[in-house]
């Protein structure tokens, strides 16, 4: 062997390349633990308070979604309401063919991956600025379909069938565990995806998209990867809205408003971080819980929070907490030690 390469083959056993630190890989158990109590809670508190922890889960998974696609794959979208709207009636929809509701959540997935694959033809000819509009424009279209169709109620939508044979109790007790479920898998699928090759793909598409082509990146497909899977989760949202609420509202399940929770929450709790959209959920659910009764002024400071955030955390409150304690709840980056 040469001095050269023995110099190399020294030099590469003295770095240890990992995933991460012990402390991230004690920290990853938190939220295992963290499902194991919410998992418990029906059995331990009032169903109003269950009743009200399904918005939060469901904030969480659509979070999470928006996340993936803008912060990781740079698809700034406005137009998520439209795979929420397409699952929502989705779930109306199996029901009234005799499906069980809870069964018709994963449908509603199916069902939102399928109409999303021609609508990505038509929102992947838009860039930027463009595609953020292009999205919420085509999801009021969807909208305007939806309102007639008679079937499913037209403007005034259409209640729920199949589950009226099921105990209060234990409706509750079975949507709570669905959404539950829900933002657990949003978050575990984000992780499992960014852990592997699609996760470095995106990540450079998303700081720039024709470095990432020149290097061989398959920028389409890792896009319209992404694309299809938070239409899912966005569509299975839109089930379990449906199936909290026993209902379904065309102007409620398509509004913006949805895109615009989203946005707020990846914002304050951190763009570009698989803990940014859980911790911004709790924040943004926390504000909504106490901070409704004020009517307008609950949405002049939604706005200022917003804005602040923006402008001086940029990182979102997950970032100002990971650069202070070093935690890593869900690692997918790589450390290096000598």
């Amino acid at each position: 062997m040469s001095l050269s390469a023995a110099l190399t083959s020294r030099a590469a056993a003295a770095v240890d390349v990992r995933r991460a630190g012990r402390s991230a890989t004690v920290s990853a158990l938190m939220p295992l633990a963290a499902v194991v109590v919410l998992a418990a809670l029906p059995f331990l508190v009032y169903a109003g308070v269950t009743d009200t922890l399904v918005n939060l889960f469901v904030l969480i998974a659509l979070a999470s979604m928006w996340n993936l696609l803008a912060g990781f794959g740079g698809l700034v979208s406005v137009g998520q309401q439209a795979y929420i709207g397409i699952g929502a009636y989705s779930v109306i929809a199996f029901a009234g063919q005799g499906v069980q509701p809870y069964l018709a959540i994963l449908l509603a997935a199916l069902t939102s991956v399928i109409f999303a694959v021609p609508t990505s033809w038509l929102a992947f000819r838009l860039r930027g600025d463009y595609f953020a509009v292009g999205t919420w424009v085509i999801a009021e279209v969807y909208r305007l379909v939806v309102v007639r169709v008679d079937s499913l109620g037209g403007a005034s939508g259409k209640g729920l069938t199949g589950l009226a044979g099921i105990d209060q109790t234990l409706r509750g007790a079975l949507t709570y565990w669905v959404a539950l479920g829900l933002a657990f898998a949003s978050i575990a699928t984000c992780y499992l995806l960014l852990r592997g090759r699609l996760g470095l793909s995106l990540m450079a598409v998303r700081d720039e998209e024709t470095a990432a082509g020149s290097a061989g990146i398959d920028v389409r497909r890792a896009k319209y990867l992404v694309y299809l899977v938070a239409a899912a989760g966005c569509g299975a949202a839109g089930g379990v809205i449906t199936v909290s609420s026993l209902s379904v509202n065309p102007d409620a399940v398509f509004s913006v408003q949805w895109s615009a929770y989203m946005i707020f929450i990846v914002v304050i709790g951190g763009i570009g971080f698989i803990e940014g959209p859980l911790l911004g959920a709790v924040v943004f659910f926390a504000l909504q819980q106490f901070l409704a009764d004020y009517g307008s002024w609950y949405l002049v400071l939604l706005g200022a929070i917003g804005m602040a955030a923006a402008l001086w955390l940029p990182g979102g409150l997950w970032g100002v907490m990971r650069d202070r304690t070093g935690l890593s709840l869900f690692p997918v980056g790589y450390h290096v030690r000598l």
